[in-house]
Order: C-alpha cells, then sequence, then structure tokens
C-alpha cells in the first residue's frame, strides 16, 4: 500500500536537503523516501548505528554523511552554507522517555540546545527555505480535554515532555521574531521497521513473540495512545514542507495522528495475534508518571497541506512484522545478548 504524496512530482528533484537524526527510525524512512524522489541528501551523524535502516538500503549510498553533533553550533552552519541547503527536516534528538527522564541534562543539551543551535544557524543561511522540526504529543503534557488540538498550551512536566514544549515554543519565537520560516510537527506513538529502541511496545513485543520471550508490559497496559506508521508520518513531513511557501503554513504547528487511538493491551495483543502467538502479558505496573490518555486531531494539518493517512494500523502491523522477521533472519538480532528478549517498556 502506498500514500499518493501531495506533493507535486518533480518537487524534490535536486533539492539540497539536511536531516538531523536520520538513522533513525523517522529519519531513515524520510531519508530513503527523499532520495526516492530525487533529493540531494546530507545527513548529520553524531553517533554509528550499525544496525540502521538506512544502511540496509540501497538509497543509504547516496546519502552525504557528516559527523557532528548538534551542540556543535559551528558544525550546523557549515553544512547548511557548504552543502547549500534548501530544506531542514529536524529530527535529531533524545527520544526514549526513560533515558530521558532519568539523564535529563543530556536530554536538555540536545533536545531544547541543539533546536536552538539548528535554528540559528538556519537564521544565519538565508537560502534555507523550510525547516520542520519534530516535537511529540508529550509536548502538550497532560489535559482532560482530548483530542488535543494545536491550541492547547504546551505544559510538559518530566523532562522529556518539558524538553519538547521547550523546543516547540523556541520554534514560535524564531518565527514571531525573524519571520524563520519553521513548522513543527506533533506525533504520537511513530512505529514501523528500523525502530531498534526494544523498550519501545511495537518492537519489543515483536522481538518476544520472535523468539518466545515473556511479554511485560511497563505500564498497567491500559494507557491509550495515537500509533501511527512512519510511513505516513514521513508524508505529512513532506506535504508540510511542500506548503510552506503559503503564508498560511509558515510559522504554524500541526498534529500529526490517523485518529484512532488504542490502548497499549490492545496493540500488544494485536502483533501477538498477527505472529501467532498467544496473548499472556506479564503486567507489571510499574509506570509512575504516565499520562493516562494522549491522542491528536489531526484536522488542520489535513486543511492546509492536504496531507491523509493511508495506512490502516492491521496493514501497518503486517509490514513492520515482516521487516523484523527478515532483520532478525538476516542480521540474527543485532548486537549481543539482542535475541534475549525483555520488557516492553510502555
Amino acid at each position: 500500500m502506498r500514500v499518493e504524496s501531495t506533493v507535486a512530482p518533480d518537487f524534490w528533484v535536486r533539492r539540497n536537503v539536511l536531516v538531523t537524526g536520520c538513522t533513525g527510525i523517522l529519519g531513515s524512512w524520510l531519508t530513503i523516501r527523499l532520495i526516492e524522489l530525487g533529493a540531494r541528501v546530507v545527513g548529520l551523524i553524531r553517533d554509528e548505528v550499525p544496525h540502521s535502516n538506512l544502511w540496509s538500503n540501497p538509497a543509504g549510498r547516496r546519502v552525504m554523511g557528516v559527523r557532528g553533533d548538534l551542540v556543535d553550533f559551528e558544525c550546523l552552519l557549515r553544512v547548511l552554507n557548504e552543502y547549500e541547503v534548501d530544506t531542514v527536516f529536524h529530527l535529531a534528538a533524545q527520544t526514549i522517555v526513560p533515558i530521558a527522564n532519568n539523564s535529563p541534562l543530556s536530554t536538555f543539551e540536545s533536545n531544547v540546545r541543539g533546536t536552538w543551535n539548528l535554528l540559528e544557524a538556519v537564521r544565519l543561511t538565508p537560502g534555507v527555505r523550510a525547516t520542520v522540526v519534530a516535537s511529540s504529543d508529550k509536548a502538550y503534557g497532560p489535559s482532560d480535554e482530548l483530542p488535543y488540538l494545536e491550541t492547547h498550551r504546551l505544559e510538559g512536566g518530566t523532562p522529556y515532555d518539558v524538553s519538547k514544549s521547550c523546543a516547540d515554543l523556541i520554534c514560535r519565537s524564531y518565527h514571531e521574531h525573524w519571520g524563520l520560516p519553521v513548522c513543527v510537527s506533533r506525533c504520537g506513538n511513530i512505529f514501523g521497521g528500523g525502530d531498534l529502541n526494544w523498550n519501545r511496545l511495537v518492537p519489543g513485543t515483536i522481538r518476544s513473540c520472535h523468539y518466545g520471550a515473556p511479554i511485560e508490559i511497563r505500564s498497567d497496559g491500559t494507557l491509550l495512545r495515537d500509533y501511527i506508521y512512519v510511513k505516513d508520518v514521513v508524508e505529512s513531513y513532506l506535504a508540510i514542507a511542500f506548503a510552506m511557501d503559503r503564508p498560511e503554513v509558515r510559522g504554524e504547528a500541526f498534529n500529526v495522528s490517523n485518529e484512532q487511538p488504542r490502548s497499549v493491551l490492545e496493540v500488544a495483543e494485536g502483533i501477538c495475534a498477527r505472529m501467532g502467538r498467544s496473548f499472556e502479558p506479564v503486567v507489571l505496573d510499574r509506570a509512575r508518571g504516565e499520562i493516562r490518555a494522549q491522542y491528536l486531531d489531526s484536522t488542520k494539518v489535513r486543511k492546509l497541506t492536504g496531507w491523509q493517512g493511508a495506512w490502516s494500523i492491521e496493514d501497518a502491523l503486517d509490514e513492520t512484522i515482516a521487516w523484523y522477521r527478515r532483520f532478525f533472519d538476516e542480521d540474527e538480532g543485532g548486537p549481543p545478548g539482542l535475541r534475549r528478549g525483555g520488557r516492553v517498556d510502555r
């Protein structure tokens, strides 16, 4: 199943694009898609990720990789100028919530300082016409009013949530004060092949099913979340960037969701059913400080960019499971110890 892009077919041809976080789940699929569309992609890479989905795809050989860190302002400025970057997709961040909350200083360094460094470098590089920054539904913090609308206040409380609220507000300030062409995308839980963070629900459950390991749920399993397939998210980023020539789009934040929230247990049970595994989870109920329910309204992004989610969660899970089965068979599960299974951290 392939979504029909809302972007003009030749829009990305020979366009110079910077993707930070290009080896992550979203960054790898976005980079692959941009290369398919004819873009010249520069990837900012801090750490080696040998099993990244990007490197297992032939498109990875066409990425112009730059070793660098978001906290290095001079590096960012050099990359934007030397590669004559036209469009920036800023995805690099600490994205694992428990790690972020246990290591707040490094989280604020990458998620907050990294964002203002990049935006300042963009401000000083007149050739950049569009910047799309990855935020999260976590930026909103807890709310009794659901689904979240873009008009909700940003009131993150934990270190991870606060880092997303801050980065989001920094983007707004750069647009309102300097007119910087920047938009923010707020997604829920992105899933798909290429996510090697095994403490996340989808890859963790798939791995446990594949190797016959216990399926342990860190929360009580009732947490309600948006789950959206990575390929739908990729198309939303492309649609937002394409639409940024219009004044009603520049400077805006957009919720991206298929608007079908599900509980942790529902998603885990669906994965087990598709993999022929009986569903007997070990519910640890150890999660503390979790927001009970978070899900988004995506009317705005559909109205202003024409984006439409194309993947049902069932079809997306089937394709995701197939990706991981190939990964486990071909790469033998990656680094040592990966086969042992473990907790599903949701």
